[in-house]
């Protein structure tokens, strides 16, 4: 059973990161990043290709892979332990650091509920993964 979830999880994660690739453009990122001086420009998106790589990899190992973050093993725990610390995280970057920041409209209050309880989801699942067989 929580082999499913785990894939759930890698499933909700791939979404993120596609959904990702369209943030630059309805949010601006070029035109608010052309202001900014070259070595800090190259930092975002540095930062922001490493996000999304390192969420394509939670993907890939929880949909091709899930029965690895179960099996008990430490390695499975820490990884599951390292995830959940990851996306718990960003619960409460999502809940805290962004509300002045947000824009205003249906769109954007949808999305930040869907990614809220996205984010929430997928702190139970790994956090579970991680005390599965403990």
């Amino acid at each position: 059973m929580i082999e499913t979830f785990v894939f759930w999880a890698g499933a909700t994660q791939l979404f993120i990161a596609l959904v990702s690739l369209a943030l630059p453009r309805i949010l601006g990122w070029r035109e608010q990043t052309a202001r900014l001086e070259p070595l800090t420009r190259h930092v975002f998106w540095t930062y922001a290709a490493y996000i999304f790589c390192t969420n394509l990899f939670f993907a890939g190992i929880s949909m091709f892979r899930p029965q690895m973050l179960v099996d008990g093993s430490v390695l499975a725990r820490t990884v599951t332990g390292f995830i959940t610390a990851y996306w718990g995280a960003r619960v409460l970057i999502q809940l805290f650091a962004y509300r002045a920041a947000k824009p205003k409209g249906w769109f954007y209050l949808l999305a930040d509920v869907g990614f809220l309880l996205a984010f929430v989801f997928l702190t139970a699942v790994y956090a579970a993964a991680m005390m599965h067989g403990v």
